[in-house]
């Protein structure tokens, strides 16, 4: 069966016409300016994306067995810039022949890293870091680029994603077993941890570094290969920081990335018994997917799917710090990562209070170009993401809730939205039930805790979710009963490298950063041995 678990998406922008163009036997939207509306990219992406080619960080092919290759059959597809829907670069279009060869190059280099020494592995994956930090500013310049999001944002997210190589550095050395007292005195019982294998890493759009180097990090730590697929609308960055690794010293094979057709891709990774683990980050319909394929040949599966994050704001909260949390937990990346809050569930009491100072600080927000001086807020990914904000806002108004800022396209036009607010809004509208992904924050009200934690839990999601509370007895109660995998507590913005990252329900199996993240790359094997009181 053919699994497009990253959608092949339809870049749409306004004012564009579209033609279907063939990738590997596949049909990807490509997008055309129409006669009437040709535009330039403006000069100073242009400026950013000639210094990234010149620097050799730009790169477009992809990565097998330490050789830069492009697609087998010549086929390339475009990726775009979010914020003037510009073309940046013509990437390899790889499929199915491709994957494979990359998995073989994996394969082989795994019977030689993961016998290599965690002291070695730990002293390239720190030179590895080094690079990707000496390089901060450019690979920053990538992201915004390629995502959209403000440029302060992207080197916050350089900081964030190198932090995994180099937490993934340290742990490298403490992959410890055990001993365990044998019940019988001629034997000895040891438990060791081995790497598991190759890695399939499937990685979404949002977070074109950090959602990587979160799973290769500690993949390459414990002595495992990897086969990286990134979202065809953001490899660009998936591309340089390979290009640093290769750098760092990390031998041919032990990274590779592939790029392109995505049914063909997964195809070939979920069914080549030769790749032990998939990793991925993205939408629970996609992971169930995973889950089934992966089925053929058992692999081990590790996801990160979406979420419906609660953000609950109690009478007795500091209004102030309230407000500033839940705005970087609503407005991050233009509300476009997995933990955002969703729901803003505030307590009647303080509902009015909230609502206004919520308003005052969105009101502030500024939007545009992320290479622009004071920009907040990017655009969205693309037309699609857009037209959903619009379809779930739709469907609020029509049940009566009230948007009192944005709820439109911006004048900027392209993808950005307006930063929006919208209260009335109860849990049975659509926007209270599926992912925004979008710059909306809607206000639901509620009574008691008890009603903010039924409310809360009534999702099949559960990955992130907040609490704003100054009473330290209720911010146990409240984090021990919500059914999610991260919990912040008078704090918008918690992910950390040292720090399970992962949910619970339809929102994902296993962890990644921590310690425990480490664990998802290893294999527990037992060994007895007999006969230890003879010679």
């Amino acid at each position: 069966m053919t699994l497009a678990f990253t959608a092949l998406t339809l870049r749409l922008s306004p004012m564009r016409s579209w033609k279907l163009i063939p990738c590997s036997s596949h049909l990807l939207y490509m997008q055309t300016a129409t006669p009437s509306f040709t535009r330039q990219i403006s000069m100073d992406a242009k400026s950013v994306a000639s210094q990234l080619k010149s620097s050799g960080l730009l790169r477009t092919q992809g990565l097998v067995g330490g050789k830069w290759s492009d697609s087998y059959d010549g086929k390339t597809i475009k990726v775009y810039n979010p914020a003037t829907g510009e073309s940046i670069a013509d990437i390899a279009c790889m499929g199915g022949r491709e994957t494979n060869d990359a998995i073989s190059s994996a394969y082989d280099a795994f019977q030689s890293w993961s016998k290599t020494t965690a002291a070695e592995r730990s002293k390239l994956l720190r030179k590895w870091y080094d690079l990707l930090m000496a390089h901060k500013e450019e690979l920053a310049q990538l992201i915004t680029l390629e995502q959209g999001k403000p440029l302060k944002e992207s080197i916050g997210e350089i900081n964030y994603g190198a932090s995994f190589i180099e937490f993934s550095a340290e742990e490298a050395k403490r992959v410890y077993g055990d001993i365990i007292p044998a019940p019988l005195s001629d034997r000895r019982l040891f438990v060791l941890k081995q790497p598991v294998g190759v890695v399939g890493a499937i990685t979404p759009w949002n977070f074109p570094l950090a959602m990587i180097t979160r799973k290769v990090g500690p993949a390459l730590a414990c002595g495992c290969t990897v086969v990286v697929k990134p979202s065809e609308l953001t490899p660009l960055t998936a591309l340089a920081s390979a290009e640093l690794a290769i750098q760092a010293g990390i031998p041919a094979g032990v990274v590779n990335v592939v790029m392109g057709n995505a049914p063909e891709i997964g195809d070939a990774i979920l069914a080549s018994p030769q790749v032990r683990k998939i990793t991925f980050t993205g939408s629970t319909a996609v992971g169930k997917k995973l889950m089934a394929g992966a089925a053929g040949t058992v692999k081990r599966v590790s996801l990160e799917l979406g979420g419906n994050a609660p953000c609950i704001i109690f009478d007795d909260a500091d209004l102030d710090v309230a407000v500033k949390g839940t705005v970087a937990a609503k407005f991050r990346n233009s509300g476009q990562t997995c933990v955002c809050a969703n729901r803003i569930l505030v307590q009647e009491g303080i509902y009015d209070k909230f609502a206004t100072a919520i308003l005052g600080a969105v009101k502030n927000m500024k939007v545009g170009d992320g290479f622009s001086e004071g920009v907040v807020q990017g655009p969205l990914i693309n037309e699609a993401a857009v037209e959903k904000v619009e379809s779930l806002l739709r469907d609020a108004t029509s049940k009566g809730a009230k948007v009192i800022h944005g709820g439109k396209r911006h004048s900027l036009g392209f993808t950005f939205y307006e930063p929006t607010v919208v209260t009335d809004v109860n849990n049975e509208m659509r926007i209270s039930r599926e992912e925004v992904f979008g710059p909306v924050a809607p206000l639901l009200r509620f009574k008691t805790e008890e009603e903010a934690i039924k409310i809360a839990n009534d999702t099949n999601a559960g990955l992130g979710s907040y609490i704003f509370t100054n009473s330290v007895q209720r911010s146990w109660r409240v984090a021990e009963a919500l059914e999610y995998g991260l919990v912040g507590v008078n704090e918008g913005v918690i992910s950390t490298e040292v720090a399970p990252f992962g949910g619970v329900k339809q929102s994902g199996l296993g962890r990644e950063g921590s310690k425990y993240g480490l664990d998802e790359y290893l294999e527990i094997k037992y060994v007895c041995l007999g006969n230890m009181n003879k010679e």
